[in-house]
């Protein structure tokens, strides 16, 4: 069994004892009444805070060193769970990263013929320790998003699982988790590398990776400018 204590240190990758982390983490939960009131605005802190971005960068520890993270804003999934998770740390509250395979039915065409699946393998979401129990957090996707794509954003009262919807506003399927992973103390680049090429194809894979080597980037724009599929 999983020891809470094991998830309030920090990491290479979840880098809680960071000056910037702990800034971060100490201005958003000012005058919050215990952990699961910091834990609730850490979230949103997160969710709206950090631009959802699903053309980072994901090969290297760096991309998801919480305080670059911190410091660059923008990332998808696993990025945003690292600093939720380091922030969480940085206040006293066990904090650890869970994964798991969705399909996805509400994206933009340039995702989809970019992945070339709709199934997205290794999404992250964050688990606190909260008042005896672990608790699911999802801060994935920041409000303009989500209402750009006609999905309510996800809330968290810190103690019900906050997961993704499988209906969006209008009733149409928006994701289906099909496979869990496990949880983390730390983020596993290696598994999450391997996860994609297994998903997408090594040549895809390591073309975007030559790609951010080369030129810094995959694609030119921003994904919240992009052509939402109905």
């Amino acid at each position: 069994m999983h020891q809470p204590d094991q998830y309030l240190e920090a990491t290479d990758i979840i880098d809680c004892n960071h000056p910037d982390v702990r800034n971060f983490a100490a201005e958003q939960s000012t005058g919050a009444k215990g952990g699961v009131d910091q834990a609730v605005r850490l979230y949103y802190a997160v969710r709206d805070g950090i631009r959802y971005d699903p053309y980072y960068p994901f090969y290297k520890p760096e991309h998801y060193r919480a305080s670059n993270v911190l410091k660059i804003r923008r990332g998808f999934c696993i990025p945003k769970l690292s600093l939720l998770c380091a922030a969480a740390r940085a206040c006293g509250i066990p904090a650890r990263a869970g994964f798991a395979t969705v399909r996805n039915h509400l994206a933009t065409r340039q995702l989809l013929e970019f992945i070339g699946s709709d199934i997205f393998t290794f999404h992250g979401y964050a688990e606190f320790y909260l008042e005896g129990r672990w608790v699911k957090a999802t801060p994935a996707f920041n409000k303009e998003l989500c209402e750009r794509h006609g999905v309510p954003p996800l809330e968290f009262n810190g103690r019900e699982d906050s997961m993704f919807q499988p209906c969006n506003s209008e009733g149409r399927k928006f994701m289906e988790y099909l496979e869990f992973h496990g949880t983390f103390a730390d983020i596993p680049v290696d598994k999450i590398v391997r996860a994609f090429e297994n998903a997408y194809g090594r040549e895809r894979v390591q073309g975007w990776i030559e790609s951010f080597e080369k030129y810094g980037d995959v694609r030119k724009g921003r994904f919240d400018s992009e052509e939402v599929v109905p």
